[in-house]
Formats: C-alpha cells, sequence, structure tokens
C-alpha cells in the first residue's frame, strides 16, 4: 500500500486537533456518483481515474472534501449499494490502485475523501450469502443474516408483511439443497440485496475489520448508507407504513426496521475505531427519521459526528417553513456538540433544480417522468435551486453538494421506458419512476463525446440534448452561470468562516422573506411573489442580476455588514 502525500492537508488537521474545531464541523463536501461522473475507460460507466482527471476542477470549484457513492465490488443491481466485497474496488470503476491513486491526488490539492459504507445489506453474491445459502437453517452461516421460518402450515407464507423500499414483499423464499422449499430471508431493498443480522457479534467484528481496511490506505471517513435500519425490533412484528411517506423512513410511527436504539450500539463502536487514528476520520449517517430531535440523537458526542438534515433537504420553498427548519436545526445539533449539515439534492432525490418547482406531491424515491403530475416548470426550479444554494450555503455548519448542481442541472424526466435502471423502477411494475432522472451522466463539453463524460460517446444512461447548454464548458468563463455563482458563494463562505460563524435572524422584511446575519454578511432571499426594497450596502454575491435597491422573486443576496 502506497503512503499518500498529506502535505497539503497537513495544517489544516494540525489545526483541527482539539474538540470544536475539527474539519468536518464547517466543510462543503461534494457527492460523486462515481458512474455518472467522468469515463476515462470509454465503456459508459464512470470510474476511479475519470474522478482524478477532474480533481483540478473541484478544487477550482472549492470544496473542502468528496465523498463517493458505492465503488466496490458488486454484480450492480442496484448501482453498487449490493456490495459483494467491501475491500475490493469493482472492475466497471478500476482497481484499488486506482483508489489509491485518486486518494493521493485529492489530498495532494488539500480535498479529503469520504467512501460510502453499505453496511445494512450486502449483495446475495457475497462469499457469506453464498455460504449460507449452502449451509442448513440454523447454521453460523445463515445466522450472519435475517433467515427465519415461513408462516402457515408448510412455511409457505413471508414470517411478516413488511414491504421493500423498493415495492413487493420484503422477504424472499429460498430453495433448500435438496431441492425444497426453505427458509425466508430478509431484504429490506431488493432481493438481491440480503439484509445483514447486526445481533450476531461475527457481523460487527467483520465491520471493524472493513472499516480498518479504507482508514488504513487513508479513508478520511464513511457515509453510512441506510444508518437507521441495521437492527431490527425483537420479533420482527408486522407493520404497514403510511403509503403517503416517504420509502426510506420519516414517518412518525415508531417503525420496527428504522431507528431503532440498538444502532447507537453499533456506532459508539465504530466512533471507537476511527478515534484510533489521526486527522479528525469522520462518520456520516444517512438516516432518515421523523423529527431532527430524533435524528440528533445520531451524532452525540460518542456516536457519528454528522447526519444528513433530511428534513431541511424536504422543505418546500416557504419562507415560514425553511426559518422553522432552520431554527430547530441550530438547536437540536449543537444542543448535543455536533454541525448541522445541509443538503438539497443527492443521488436518490429529484433535483432541487426541480423539485423545488414541482407543483404536485413527490414522495422520496418515487421519481418523476413523463406522466408524472405537476412535472416542474425548468426556469422557475433553477432560478429558486441558485437562490436556495445562496441561503445554503451562508449557513452555519457542514454543506453537501451533489454532482451537476453547480451546473444548474435538473432532473431528467424524458427517459425511455426500455432505458431505465433503477430497481425502483421494475419492482413496482412502472409505478414509481426511481432515481435515474437524478443520476443521468455529467455534461463537462457542450460538443464532446457524451457531453465529454466519456471519450466514445458511451452514456450508461441517455443523456438530454440540453444537456449541451449546462456543460461546465460553457459556464466556466461566464459569469452568470450557475458555476459561476457557485465558485463565488464557496470562495466567500470559506473567507469569512460562515461555517464556523453564528446565526442571527432579522425582522421586519415580510412574511415572504429569509433574512439573517451570519458574521459579517446579511443574507436576504425572497422567496414571494413581488420584488421588496433591500437596504443599502455592499453586494457581495447574488443568486440573480438586481435592479436598484430590490430584490426579484426568488432571488437571494449577501451584503456586507457593517
Amino acid at each position: 500500500m502506497p503512503s499518500h502525500d498529506m502535505t497539503a492537508l497537513a495544517d489544516a488537521s494540525a489545526a483541527a486537533s482539539t474538540v470544536g474545531s475539527e474539519w468536518w464541523r464547517s466543510a462543503v463536501i461534494y457527492q460523486i456518483y462515481p458512474r455518472s461522473f467522468a469515463d476515462a475507460s470509454g465503456d459508459g460507466i464512470g470510474d476511479l481515474p475519470g474522478v482524478t482527471t477532474h480533481l483540478d476542477d473541484l478544487k477550482q470549484l472549492g470544496v473542502d472534501a468528496i465523498w463517493l457513492s458505492p465503488f466496490m465490488t458488486s454484480p450492480q443491481k442496484d448501482a453498487g449499494y449490493d456490495v459483494a466485497d467491501y475491500c475490493d474496488v469493482d472492475p466497471l470503476f478500476g482497481t484499488l490502485g486506482d483508489f489509491d491513486d485518486m486518494l493521493e491526488a485529492a489530498h495532494a490539492r488539500g480535498i479529503r475523501v469520504i467512501v460510502d459504507l453499505v453496511p445494512n445489506h450486502s449483495s446475495d453474491q457475497h462469499v457469506w450469502f453464498q455460504e449460507a445459502l449452502a449451509a442448513a437453517p440454523g447454521s453460523a452461516e445463515r445466522a450472519r443474516y435475517m433467515f427465519r421460518d415461513g408462516k402457515g402450515e408448510n412455511g409457505e407464507l413471508p414470517p411478516n408483511n413488511w414491504e421493500s423500499v423498493f415495492g413487493g414483499d420484503a422477504w424472499t423464499r429460498v430453495t433448500e439443497a435438496d431441492g425444497t422449499p426453505g427458509q425466508w430471508y430478509l431484504h429490506l431493498f431488493d432481493t438481491s440485496q440480503p439484509d445483514f443480522d447486526w445481533s450476531n457479534e461475527v457481523v460487527r467484528a467483520e465491520f471493524r475489520r472493513i472499516l480498518r481496511f479504507w482508514l488504513d490506505r487513508g479513508t478520511d471517513g464513511f457515509r453510512v448508507d441506510v444508518a437507521h435500519g441495521l437492527v431490527k425490533e425483537a420479533g420482527l412484528p408486522d407493520y404497514t407504513p403510511d403509503p403517503e411517506s416517504g420509502s426510506m423512513g420519516g414517518d412518525e410511527a415508531d417503525v420496527p426496521y428504522w431507528g431503532q436504539p440498538g444502532v447507537h450500539e453499533v456506532y459508539r463502536d465504530w466512533h471507537g475505531v476511527l478515534a484510533e487514528y489521526d486527522g479528525d476520520r469522520a462518520l456520516c449517517a444517512e438516516a432518515w427519521l421523523p423529527t431532527i430531535e430524533k435524528t440528533a440523537l445520531w451524532v452525540r458526542p460518542d456516536e457519528m459526528h454528522q447526519a444528513f438534515n433530511f428534513e431541511y433537504l424536504e422543505t418546500a420553498w416557504d419562507a415560514a417553513k425553511l426559518r422553522a427548519v432552520i431554527t430547530e436545526s441550530l438547536r437540536a445539533y449543537p444542543a448535543v456538540g455536533a454541525p448541522s449539515t445541509w443538503v438539497l439534492s443527492n443521488h436518490d432525490v429529484v433535483r432541487h433544480a426541480s423539485r423545488l418547482a414541482l407543483t404536485a406531491e413527490n414522495p422520496q424515491g418515487f421519481g418523476i417522468g413523463p406522466n408524472s403530475p405537476g412535472t416542474p416548470i425548468a426556469d422557475v426550479g433553477l432560478r429558486r435551486a441558485r437562490a436556495a444554494t445562496s441561503v445554503m450555503l451562508a449557513l452555519p455548519g457542514s454543506a453537501y453538494l451533489y454532482q451537476g448542481e453547480e451546473l444548474g442541472l435538473p432532473e431528467v424526466i424524458d427517459i425511455s421506458d426500455d432505458a431505465r435502471q433503477d430497481p425502483t423502477w421494475f419492482r413496482t411494475k412502472g409505478e414509481r419512476y426511481g432515481r435515474d432522472g437524478c443520476r443521468v451522466p455529467l455534461p463537462w463539453d457542450a460538443t464532446g463525446p457524451a457531453y465529454g463524460f466519456s471519450p466514445d460517446g458511451a452514456s450508461w444512461l441517455p443523456q438530454p440534448a440540453e444537456w449541451a447548454t449546462f456543460a461546465r464548458d460553457v459556464q466556466v468563463d461566464d459569469p452568470a452561470s450557475t458555476l459561476s455563482l457557485y465558485r463565488a458563494l464557496l470562495a466567500e463562505r470559506r473567507a469569512r468562516d460562515l461555517g464556523v460563524s453564528a446565526l442571527e435572524w432579522v425582522d421586519g422584511l415580510g412574511d415572504d422573506v429569509i433574512a439573517f446575519h451570519n458574521g459579517n454578511v446579511t443574507v436576504i432571499a425572497n422567496l414571494g411573489e413581488t420584488p421588496i426594497a433591500i437596504p443599502a450596502g455592499t453586494v457581495i454575491v447574488t443568486s440573480e442580476r438586481l435592479t436598484g435597491d430590490t430584490l426579484p422573486v426568488d432571488t437571494t443576496v449577501w451584503l456586507e455588514r457593517h
């Protein structure tokens, strides 16, 4: 294993050696969905060498760290979230050597690297699950997963009524070695993703080994997939979710497979593993929970370091609602010694350049397509997205960006049925479009093959013709572009230490306005239907061009505070 050049991170790590000054408290972290970021090999699927190629672009953007969605060995039934080997790189994305090269190149540019870890379930091709299928009921091999006898006279009914997040039953019956129908195994997601049994110490020990494998290579932390789902309620009682709630949890009821108390023991254990390493390594939870108060339990001082603020992500474009969620976030997370995180888009939700202009309900995971109600108005969505990001990046705490949002990319709606890839689409028989629309490969070059994504023009999901107008090369030198806006926001955020400053609300500008001070910046956002007067002052950055002393609708401005 090569040693990595940490020179560019040395000063920052030294400065972050005391509690309260760690890098992850204020970092802007850029999510890379590797298969859609950049393809260096020409096979139409992004890869780790493609990431390395564009690190200078990310340095120029101004981010502090990157988070890579799964690139580990996988049959790719769920785009890598079905892991067959947790300690190797899938050939689609390159090799361990390519990972080491990418990590070294990122560190040399002062960019930290966070790896996606999937502990709730493995692929059915994982050697453990293959051993479980070959073993007998009650064996040690089966005890690593959630195998149970079925109900009914001959075990022909599943153990309970749980539904898969992707649609359909959450249980699949196996055929035993002698050819007879056998036990059932739990999969909260696809049939090819069997859930581990986290009451088994063998499972816990294996994941400690996996953590150390990546930490020893120099990884700066982990984003933990389905962090709230590892432990299931004893007895596995029946549960029927609210059909209007998001598929990943978040409804008010106590769900027997989400947010169980035993999960916290796992992350206290992991916290101890990370504490063995220097450099303030970090854990971030993907935990869909009903309230900010409950989510904050994941980031108590001896557990995780961050948890995605999904309540903020899901808040409508409404001044009162946004102010309420920001206020509660800045109360609940600091109360347990953690920063709030802010996020508007990721690989599982409709991109916020479209979502903020939807005119119909769209629960998380459903996606949008040609026949969805209330499809967005493109110019309204982009304008609101720019304004929303300009609010988010002025907030104290840590912020996450999703690849392509800095280009203003909208959700791709017109993907043909035969081109769709998301398991949600297939398991719901087309009732839910799923997440393909936010995963379409990025446009780098307006006139290049696959808009610069792949040298041979291949693309694992079809790119729309409008990608040419969003390509990075047509935005990089345009001062009015979304890319230029992001670069300006990130530069000012860093220069003014907004991530570690304190927010103070400003009142008196109207019910449809969000306004606050943070450090030496005053932020004003107009979420109403008419322009508003703004105080005189020096403009630092604005999401849209200002005319005189008025702030247009769906526009945010940063002013110098005197």
